[in-house]
């Protein structure tokens, strides 16, 4: 093995030349890459990948493009959610022997919505060092393009796929004080942008599609402008981050008697549907938990009526 890692030549190109990184240190090393522009990767990111003995990706061809564009040499091995109970053993035993392991994704930094939890807690309890190269992240690189508060966020990454449990989870991230990060395909962003307009209220949000590539769009507006925009049409293909602010200090501030103030109101004056998207929108709560309490004061209303 040594021998074999001594032919290779651990080279990388940067502005046209080939550049000998530095001896990479044995241990696993947690290395981001671009989530699109390739010009977005720190040179020890590259001095690692270069020096490493092997290279841990999610999918070697789109790991092979990045290495391509760079002139490194480092052999690929896959690391995925379907192969990863047989691949880790595998990994952990080169650790033993003294080998440097780059563990990286697709896009991004590694363990972010991507495999990787179990082979560091693994290489960590097995005494092998763990080392993270820090660096491109559309999570953060969406929150702080999003022009909503960065003081405290919640990353949440994916949402359920099944409607019901969607609904139940948005439902249980409508009470946390602070801007919310998701994580969503194409196919699905019309329906995600509509369940979270509905258990969100209008709260204001950010919209943004292929981060840092050529077709960057970053749309601004509130929950439900923003899922009838995609309702209607706007461009779907690519990857999203969605960014939320956090519920308003008022309607946290609201008491239960004075939602239910508002919500008489508003029954006076409307429909149950309408009243509960008024009040839903006004206060930033679940439209479920408003509904629930509409037909309970309706309840109340007809016993004091008999």
């Amino acid at each position: 093995m040594a021998a074999m890692r001594d032919s290779r030549a651990k080279t990388y190109i940067l502005a046209g030349q080939p550049v000998e990184p530095p001896r990479a240190a044995p241990g696993l090393h947690l290395v981001a890459t671009p989530i699109g522009n390739l010009r977005d990767i720190t040179i020890r990111a590259l001095e690692t990948l270069a020096a490493a003995d092997v290279i841990a990706c999610e999918d070697t061809r789109i790991t092979r493009r990045l290495l391509d564009h760079y002139g490194i040499s480092t052999p690929l091995t896959p690391y995925h959610e379907h192969n990863a109970a047989a691949a880790r053993p595998k990994l952990l035993a080169r650790l033993a022997a003294n080998e440097t392991i780059a563990l990286v994704s697709d896009a991004g930094t590694p363990l972010i919505s991507d495999p990787g939890f179990k082979l560091v807690r693994d290489a960590r309890e097995a005494g092998h060092p763990v080392v993270a190269a820090p660096g491109p992240s559309a999570a953060l690189a969406a929150l702080t393009s999003s022009g909503l508060p960065t003081d405290r966020f919640f990353f949440e990454g994916f949402l359920p796929a099944k409607a019901g449990q969607r609904k139940t989870r948005i439902a249980e991230l409508s009470h946390i004080a602070a801007t919310l990060i998701f994580y969503e395909s194409g196919p699905r962003i019309a329906q995600a942008l509509a369940a979270l307009a509905e258990g969100l209220g209008q709260r204001q949000a950010a919209v943004c599609r292929e981060l840092t590539k050529l077709h960057e769009e970053v749309r601004r507006g509130d929950l439900t402008a923003l899922a009838q925009q995609y309702a209607e049409g706007a461009e779907s293909r690519g990857e999203f981050t969605v960014v939320v602010e956090p519920p308003s200090s008022d309607s946290e501030q609201l008491g239960a008697d004075e939602v239910d103030a508002m919500l008489r109101r508003a029954l006076q004056q409307g429909s149950v549907k309408d009243a509960v998207s008024d009040v839903a929108a006004a206060t930033g709560r679940p439209r479920r938990e408003i509904y629930q309490r509409a037909l309970e004061l309706g309840e109340d209303r007809d016993g004091a009526a008999e």
